[in-house]
Formats: structure tokens, sequence, C-alpha cells
């Protein structure tokens, strides 16, 4: 089974957000821009996946100066299954309806078996939580997670002067 990448993003979003609460030396609170930069994804993307996590009560997102992203309690203690069958949806491992409706349909097994097998992944996840996947090795290597450096090319003024005369 393949996630999402919203799926993905949410986790790690929480995951960055679980190791950051932790550390004291962490200030001031990540913006969303500072996650998106921290784990090198578009701001974006990221923006709609926090507006969706904090929908879910997962976590605070607070404006203005001061401000920035928090785990709720809720969000410490959440299911990982239940965060990804929130972001995965209920939908089928394979479309058997759509434009091409599979000539099978009326009397396939693998739809069936297949259910059970997404399921049989999401009840694997259920008892883990965010806490359990923070847990040494990973909070650490989260916190030293940066944006990689860009290449800076010196402008003009920087470099001196445009021509190479003497």
């Amino acid at each position: 089974m393949r996630l999402l990448r919203s799926t993905d993003l949410a986790l790690r979003v929480l995951m960055r957000l679980a190791v950051t609460g932790d550390d004291p030396a962490a200030t001031p609170t990540p913006t969303t821009r500072d996650v998106a930069a921290a784990m090198d994804v578009p701001y974006t993307h990221t923006a709609k996946v926090v507006a969706e996590l904090q929908h879910m009560g997962l976590l605070e997102a607070r404006r203005g100066r001061g401000g920035g992203l928090a785990l709720t309690e809720q969000g410490r203690t959440a299911s990982v299954g239940a965060i990804v069958r929130a972001f995965e949806g209920d939908g089928d491992v394979v479309e058997c309806e759509g434009t091409t409706p599979c000539p099978l349909r009326s009397a396939c097994r693998l739809r069936g078996a297949l259910r059970r097998a997404q399921e049989a992944f999401f009840a694997s996840l259920d008892p883990i939580t965010l806490a359990d996947i923070v847990a040494d090795p990973t909070g650490p290597l989260l916190l030293g997670i940066s944006r990689p450096a860009r290449s800076h090319r010196p402008s003009v003024a920087e470099s001196g002067s445009a021509s190479s005369g003497p």
C-alpha cells in the first residue's frame, strides 16, 4: 500500500512538532513556513495539511507575533492508524466502477480481499502513537534536520565589480 503525499506530510509535520515541543532550546514556536523549510517541502502543501490537522484537533496554529504551531494533547496521544485513516479516506484500494467498470465486479473476490488487507494495515497502526514514533533514535534526528543550504551566487555589488578590467 502506498500512502498519499498528504498523509506522509501530515505524519512528518506531527513528528516534527512532537520533538520540537519537547526541546526547551527550540524557541520560538515553529511556524508552518519553518516546518515546510525544515522538511524541504512546498509551503502551500504544508499549509493545507496543517489546516486539516488543526481541523482534526491535533495541533494549534496561532498567527502573529509569538504565533506558530503546537501539538494539542489530543495530537500527542493520537493513534497513527486514526491519522492515516483520516487522510487516506475509506475508499477502496482498487477502482471497480469508474469510467470503465471492471467486468468481474459482480463476482470478484479480489475487492474484498484487498479491503481486508487495507483494514489490517490500518489496524496495525492503531496502537502506535505519535510518542512511539518519535522515541529515540528518531526524535534527536528530527531535531537535527534543517533546510538544505541553497547555493548562493554573489551579486554584482557583493563581488565588487561587473567588469574584470585592470
